[in-house]
């Protein structure tokens, strides 16, 4: 955020006030679920110990749904962060990806998808 010279004090305030509220907590450096484990610095997830050999974009919406810790994520909120600006909103990406992401990672089945709403991790 910039604020040119001379500013109102109260405006100051009330930008770092919106910036505060904006900020969400920092993600921990491995995120675990169950048996679920992410590691994003390396690039490795694993599930009770075996390796899951996953494409980018299934690694990017698995940290997406684990980092939300058990809340829905909405198809447009997927695609919007872990696809390029260039990704057809009206295709079947998401779904498709989704999809595969759930036979990577085996039963019991850990993504729920919530009707109109999005999907999330169990």
């Amino acid at each position: 955020d910039y604020l040119p010279k001379p500013f109102a004090f109260t405006e100051l305030v009330a930008r770092i006030r919106a910036l505060a509220r904006r900020a969400q907590p920092a993600l921990p450096p491995v995120l675990v679920r169950g048996e679920l484990r992410l590691d994003p610095a390396r690039r490795e997830a694993t599930r009770a110990g075996c390796q899951l050999p996953l494409s980018p974009k299934e690694f990017a919406v698995l940290e997406l749904l684990l980092g939300a810790q058990g809340t829905i994520v909405s198809t447009e909120e997927l695609l919007e962060r872990a696809w390029d600006e260039a990704a057809d909103p009206f295709s079947q990406t998401v779904k498709v990806t989704v999809s595969r992401l759930r036979r990577k990672l085996g039963e019991p089945q850990l993504v729920e998808t919530v009707d109109r709403a999005g999907y999330r991790i169990r």
